[in-house]
């Protein structure tokens, strides 16, 4: 089982890699949109904890 994880983390690895390398511009976008959605979930979450507290 260890050694599944291993493989599978390395080709995650080497896929992420590829990506970056052959398409930077679609990286980074993938990227800001990951950042934007963990923003918008922490903003969703503070709006529902002050929601709680009122």
């Amino acid at each position: 089982m260890a050694q599944a994880k291993k493989i599978t983390l390395y080709i995650l690895v080497v896929f992420v890699l590829y990506t970056i390398i052959n398409s930077p511009d679609r990286a980074a976008e993938i990227v800001h949109l990951g950042f934007q959605g963990v923003s918008n979930a922490a903003k969703g979450v503070g709006d529902f904890m002050t929601a709680l507290v009122q």
